[in-house]
């Protein structure tokens, strides 16, 4: 229990977890006589109206309108997802979600497009699956091409699948021999392996190379070390429209402002960069964002990649009036496949 949050009792507990699932499933204000129906307590209305009133007054729950139930603040959300989801171990056979990325081989863009449709359909919230920074994996190829006398096409495929392409101008001819050459050079010496500002320099600058070889790798070197320069991760968006449903009348105005958020790429990468820290799945409230148009929204996500490193993030983005197990089975479950695909890849 965090210090500035009241110690509550297993009944207060259980009071809360159901009004917060009643509230998911209905939308609407939950009163004692519902509490007592679909708990199975026994204990009268009265005893739960007086803890309905405690939990309101330690702020896990509000009270919209005299008459009315309450409903979960974020307060009561961020309980329950800690202690009510995120306590719970991953069901791998329970999980709702089904993606078989066997078929794939080393399309890694096909296996995320795939994996977004599906969180997107399954849960009809907004996925978001960021992909690896292509400096995390290692050179599978790389092909030297002379287009025209004096322009050079460099191609560097990742084992992940990702391609660079750069072009170089030179001021002479270039040599179609030499440039064969450096293909089988490269390739003997960094296919295979992570690149690196230590491999790059004893590649480059090798001094069993001559003059001439050593400066044809210099014009060339752009092409490798460009890679190691932070950049944006590629990001895959899916269920924007069906997102729209999810939303109740009073929530639109946090519906425009994620529409907006959309179109930045570097704004969404941050919202789920949280994630690259850790090794489980997370939750992020609205009022826990830093922009407060955002208040009425929640994020879901989960890390996937190597044992010992992220690559990227699995994510769903919705209202805060969510079904949370449902969201977090469903990225833990993508997550976990995005794993096994990038471990085959990155690990060969």
């Amino acid at each position: 229990m965090d210090l500035g949050q009241p110690q509550l009792t297993p009944r207060q507990e259980a009071i809360l977890v159901r009004v917060v699932e009643e509230y998911v499933e209905t939308g609407e204000p939950v009163g004692s006589k519902t509490v007592v129906e679909r708990t199975g307590l026994e204990v009268s209305s009265s005893t739960v109206r007086y803890e309905l009133a405690q939990l309101e007054e330690f702020g896990f729950l509000s009270h919209p309108h005299t008459s009315a139930g309450r409903v979960p603040t974020d307060l009561g959300y961020r309980f329950f997802v800690d202690r009510v989801i995120e306590s719970v171990e991953p069901r791998p056979s329970d999980a709702e979600l089904t993606l078989d990325l066997s078929q794939l081989k080393s399309e890694v863009d096909s296996a995320l497009q795939v994996t977004t449709d599906a969180l997107a359909e399954m849960t009809h919230l907004l996925a978001l699956v960021s992909a690896p920074p292509l400096q995390t994996t290692a050179v599978r190829r790389v092909e030297v091409i002379v287009l025209q006398p004096q322009l050079v096409l460099v191609v560097v495929i990742t084992a992940a699948g990702g391609v660079m392409k750069q072009l170089f101008s030179f001021a002479e001819p270039v040599d179609p021999g030499l440039a064969e050459w450096a293909s089988e050079y490269l390739n003997e010496r960094i296919s295979g392996l992570q690149l690196g500002a230590r491999l790059l320099r004893d590649r480059f600058e090798n001094t069993e190379l001559s003059s001439r070889e050593r400066d044809f790798l210099a014009e060339l070197r752009p092409a490798f070390t460009d890679v190691l320069e932070p950049g944006d991760q590629a990001l895959y968006v899916g269920g924007t429209a069906g997102l729209l449903g999810e939303f109740r009348a009073e929530d639109l105005g946090g519906y425009r402002r994620l529409l907006e958020v959309l179109e930045q790429r570097a704004a969404l990468l941050g919202l789920m960069r949280a994630s690259l820290m850790s090794k489980r799945a997370f939750v992020r409230l609205g009022s826990e964002f830093e922009d407060p148009e955002l208040a009425r929204v929640s994020l879901v996500g989960a890390p996937y990649g190597l044992q010992h490193r992220n690559l990227g993030t699995v994510s769903l983005l919705g209202p805060v009036r969510m079904d949370y197990v449902k969201a977090v089975d469903a990225v833990r479950s993508a997550a976990r496949e995005l794993s096994r695909f990038v471990e085959e890849l990155y690990e060969d």
